[in-house]
């Protein structure tokens, strides 16, 4: 049998030291809308694992959804405005 450990080394010839760099906050940064809605998205999930929805736990989980999509919208449309000459 062929030793392949040799070659995880070519893979892994970088792996990150230390702290995220400015440029990473900032991409979370922008995100965190995003991850905001998702949280409160498995929050309001999390709890009927076990249980049935009552109706209040229904809007509840749609109005998540909405603001995940909503999220999800804004940050693809800053994403295509931030592109040079128009494009999208």
């Amino acid at each position: 049998m062929k030793n392949i450990a040799a070659l995880q080394a070519v893979v892994t010839a970088n792996p990150p030291v230390g702290d995220p760099t400015a440029t990473e906050l900032d991409a979370i940064e922008e995100e965190m809308p995003l991850i905001l809605a998702e949280v409160e998205l498995l929050d309001a999930q999390i709890p009927l694992l076990d249980r049935p929805a009552t109706v209040l736990d229904e809007r509840r989980i749609r109005r998540a959804r909405h603001r995940v999509l909503a999220a999800r919208r804004d940050l693809a449309n800053r994403a295509t405005a931030a592109l040079p000459g128009g494009a999208a």
